[in-house]
């Protein structure tokens, strides 16, 4: 059984492109994982199996840019014009996260 992310102490609405553009990087990865997994099973040389986990790695990470990125450009923007400062502590302790 797959396990559910439990998620959303908040919620954003994102415009039509980010959701699909958002959704395909994240079927792509998906199937990257599920090629690996198939590597895997098939014996693969131990090498060629590093270089596709690499690659998700760095999907994994252009993910995040784009995420991000548009994070900072709708809602810290928007909590900020708020009043919410908190909002900056949140991004800080998320960045610091990211960087690990």
């Amino acid at each position: 059984m797959e396990e559910e992310i439990s998620c959303c102490s908040k919620h954003k609405e994102r415009t039509e492109k980010e959701y699909k553009d958002l959704l395909n990087r994240l079927n792509r990865i998906e199937g990257q994982v599920r090629g690996i997994k198939g590597m895997v099973e098939k014996d693969c040389y131990c090498i060629d199996i590093l270089v596709q986990v690499a690659a998700v790695n760095a999907a994994l990470n252009s993910f995040n840019k784009v995420l991000l990125a548009n994070h900072i450009r709708s809602c810290v923007a928007q909590d900020i014009k708020e009043g919410k400062e908190e909002t900056l502590d949140e991004l800080v302790a998320v960045l610091q996260k990211l960087m690990k």
